[in-house]
């Protein structure tokens, strides 16, 4: 909704910004899934192969930060349509405790109730998806061209195509999770197909449904009152037209942020677990509702704010996690080419990387990003130079400049340190 509402895009700009920013983020995602089967190992204690045993800790507490940013958005989502759906029943707070129970009950349980959830729960998505898109579109704003100068539009459509990115590419952190016990002859090619099929199509759907909702904002008042209450109000508000059943489709698709939000909970507890000796002796299930904890309350205080968190917690979180894979691809494709991965060290400190090098080249990479960032709260030098508002730029430059300094400063640490 963020292209149409936020960045004044029309909906082809935001409906092809969103599509292709997706298939970028998802290709990375799939790519890190087909480490699970391989390695037997989550993907960040995988990192640990790049970024050695302490700085990789800075990525796992960075990477639960993230999650748990996901599970406060969801809840607030669900709220806010569990909330229209029953105007006076029932308040947003309720709602959000609702799903974030719903959704630690279905993470406790493990990575079999989870696979088994995932296996069906996607099916009444799909059905009342296709609904809402059959009902609202009428309501699609698609002659309406972008707002501002020339300059002005690039600088947006690039801000909004990087949001949308960072939404797919901060799934990489935790794809090798959820195959961690598939069989080590799994095909690479099929898992990484299956990956990339299932996240664009669900992306796609998602984020064009949302880019028409949005673009009927101005021109529709009752889409324009609904968006003032949040963007449950207007997921509901799309199905209006259907009356009774559309409040009906409105809880489904409550329900289904259910399943987005499991999997950043199960990833949580996990992530927990790798910062330490110490928190791998605790419970998963501790960690999960601890997680749980922390993003219901957030969910609870920032639920009127909600257009904000998005804009802001999204993009953020992109810069770090493009950041890191520039370090994990150039590790893979140049250090370990030939020798690959000795799967049994993973937890032995001293057979890692002291990981100098990749904490290195993390800061200068972060500092690219600074640089050329284009946020609500702060615009870098740089990004300002384009259009009106700016031009986020930050993904692509901390990626570049990580990219650049990481293979020689890693040659310099493995001909002195020698791993």
């Amino acid at each position: 909704m963020l292209g149409p509402a936020v960045y004044g895009l029309s909906f082809r700009d935001s409906a092809l910004c969103a599509v292709f920013g997706a298939l970028v983020g998802s290709i990375v995602s799939s790519w890190m899934a087909t480490w699970g089967p391989v390695s037997g190992i989550r993907t960040l204690a995988f990192g640990r192969y790049s970024m050695g045993w302490w700085p990789s800790k800075i990525i796992v507490l960075l990477n639960l930060v993230q999650m748990i940013g996901y599970g406060l958005i969801d809840c607030v989502v669900g709220g806010q349509i569990l909330s229209a759906v029953s105007p006076g029943g029932m308040s947003v707070a309720v709602g959000i405790v609702i799903i974030a129970v719903i959704s630690w009950a279905v993470a406790t349980f493990g990575i079999q109730v989870f696979h088994y959830y995932e296996r069906f729960a996607f099916l009444p998505q799909v059905i009342v998806v296709s609904i809402l898109f059959g009902v609202s579109s009428v309501k699609f704003d698609l002659s309406t061209t972008s707002v501002g100068d020339l300059r002005t539009v690039a600088g947006n459509r690039l801000s909004f195509f990087s949001i949308c990115l960072s939404a797919a590419v901060t799934y990489a952190p935790l794809a090798a999770d959820f195959f961690v016990y598939y069989p080590e002859n799994t095909s690479r090619v099929k898992l990484f197909s299956l990956s990339l099929s299932g996240l664009l199509v669900s992306f796609t759907m998602a984020l064009v449904c949302g880019v028409g909702l949005a673009s009927g904002i101005s021109t529709h008042p009752e889409y324009s009152a609904a968006y003032e209450q949040g963007q449950g109000a207007l997921i509901v508000e799309g199905f209006g037209p259907l009356h009774g059943f559309g409040k009906f489709c409105s809880v489904i698709c409550a329900l289904g942020l259910i399943a987005n939000t499991v999997a950043p909970t199960y990833s949580a507890g996990i992530d927990f677990q790798i910062l330490g000796r110490y928190a791998e002796a605790v419970p998963r299930v501790i960690w999960n509702t601890v997680a749980v904890i922390i993003y219901t309350v957030c969910a609870l205080v920032g639920r009127s704010n909600l257009s904000e968190i998005f804009t802001n917690f999204l993009a953020l979180m992109g810069y770090w996690v493009v950041i890191w894979i520039a370090i994990v691809l150039e590790e893979r494709f140049i250090f370990r080419l030939r020798t690959g991965y000795n799967w049994g060290i993973w937890r032995d400190p001293s057979k890692l990387p002291i990981g100098i090098a990749a904490f290195t080249a993390f800061v200068v990479g972060w500092v690219g990003a600074v640089l050329c960032m284009a946020q609500v709260w702060y615009i870098g030098p740089i990004a300002r130079l384009v259009g009106e508002y700016g031009a986020d730029m930050g993904i692509y430059v901390g990626f570049c400049w990580t990219a650049l300094v990481y293979p020689p400063l890693r040659f310099v640490e493995l001909r002195f340190v020698g791993r």
